[in-house]
């Protein structure tokens, strides 16, 4: 029986570890921390967001630049894929208002228990052993690894660090799942980067991707105080980068102590990064009232508003009032807040610079990674035969959405599926 070891117990690992184990494989699954699936299980706190139902086509455009690669992943596993498997495990799933598939309970732990009582007591193939607080700290001394693609390996000696001390494990393959650069007490640290970089892998940087931003020159204190936590409903912002890439949608997001978070910013977060990454700042414009006219708007604002002041004004005629009146005081002059042509024009297009990414372990999830031109189509590494890279560890981004938890399924079984044609090969 082939043994395989698959280091990191998130989504890409355990998917791994599932198709390896339901062929028949032997497998030892590892991870630095006590348990499995912490980032998963966080993710799910607010409802877990297992993939969209929105068409394919549209689905493999969320990858942007890795569209190709990722979309290669989903032929396998897509979004249709991820629903029949979650039903396997006696979780039933619903399609949301935004098209948003969830659990009917909208929990993670029952999935992730269900999940692990079929690893663990599976119908089919062997059991998988799982060895937790192993943290991976790469390679065995005596390791003699091949440089080949595609040609039989020896056995690959992994070392690990454990509460008992450091220990060897080897195997005929090696899947690792080991996360991003986000999320680093749950188990995403990076730490890898440097070990497969010491072996000639070829590594984007980890960035932060679905992340926050600070505004230029941070908030005012009585903004700050007032506002930190508080979300921007029903809005618009839009953007378009030096290269003439352009950025438009509708939604919320929140203000932060020193500028601004959530789902409509995260939506547009690689742009914003990439262009202050570029060029030392960010802008976009956000629409206060997206679905109001500029000329209907003007009206309002130039309505006479007799004794009222203008705050009672803007939200007698607009309803405008709250952290969207208060934005409008944080950024105009006395001045601009008092001519109805350029109040109006900001209500519509206020311009929120933006002057730096927020750190990447506050990211939800981050960019960077294997880059897939060093490996195969079954994502084995080209100069380390026999070792194979799934999860977010691999060089791709996606927005939330579902998205990134169906790509790091879809990897995990193209993983598996690369390790049990080497092993066959073999």
């Amino acid at each position: 029986m082939k043994k395989v070891m698959v280091v990191g117990a998130g989504p890409a690992g355990l998917m791994a570890a599932e198709v390896l184990s339901s062929a028949g494989a032997a497998v030892q699954l590892f991870d630095a921390m006590p348990s499995v699936g912490r980032k998963f299980l966080l993710a799910g706190k607010g409802g877990l967001n297992l993939t969209h139902s929105e068409p394919a086509d549209l689905f493999a455009s969320r990858y942007g630049q890795r569209r190709v690669q990722i979309e290669t992943l989903l032929a396998s596993f897509d979004a249709n894929s991820v629903r029949a498997w979650a039903a396997s495990l006696g979780i039933e799933t619903f399609v949301g208002s935004s098209g948003r598939v969830f659990p009917v309970d909208m929990k993670a732990a029952p999935l992730l228990r269900a999940w692990l009582a079929r690893l663990r007591h599976p119908k089919k193939g062997p059991p998988v052993e799982f060895f937790m607080r192993h943290k991976w700290m790469g390679w065995h001394q005596a390791a003699g690894l091949s440089t080949q693609a595609g040609q039989a390996a020896a056995p690959l000696p992994l070392a690990f660090e454990t509460p008992n001390g450091s220990v060897q494990f080897q195997a005929d393959a090696v899947v690792l799942a080991l996360g991003g650069g986000s999320w680093a007490r749950l188990g995403s640290t990076g730490a890898w980067v440097s070990l497969l970089q010491a072996r000639g892998v070829a590594v984007d940087p980890l960035r932060p991707s679905n992340c926050g931003f600070d505004v230029q020159q941070g908030w005012s204190a009585h903004f700050a105080s007032r506002f930190a936590g508080q979300p921007f409903k029903s809005v618009a912002i839009s953007f378009s980068n030096a290269d003439g890439i352009q950025f438009a949608r509708k939604g919320e997001f929140v203000a932060t102590a020193t500028g601004v978070e959530g789902s409509l910013i995260y939506a547009a977060s690689s742009l914003l990064r990439d262009e202050i990454l570029a060029r030392g700042q960010a802008s976009f414009l956000l629409d206060l009232l997206p679905d109001m006219p500029l000329e209907r708007v003007l009206s309002e604002v130039q309505h006479p508003r007799g004794s009222r002041s203008l705050s009672s004004h803007l939200k007698s005629r607009l309803h405008l009032e709250g952290i969207k009146a208060a934005l409008l005081y944080e950024l105009l002059s006395k001045e601009q807040m008092h001519d109805a042509g350029e109040l109006a024009q900001a209500i519509k297009a206020l311009p929120i610079m933006l002057s730096a990414v927020r750190p990447i372990d506050e990211a939800i999830s981050s960019a960077g990674g294997v880059l897939f031109e060093g490996m195969t189509d079954g994502l084995m590494l080209k100069n380390l035969s026999g070792m194979f890279c799934a999860g977010e560890m691999l060089d791709w981004e996606a927005p939330t959405g579902g998205y990134l938890l169906t790509a790091c399924l879809a990897s995990g079984v193209a993983a598996a599926q690369g390790v049990l044609a080497y092993l066959n090969k073999g």
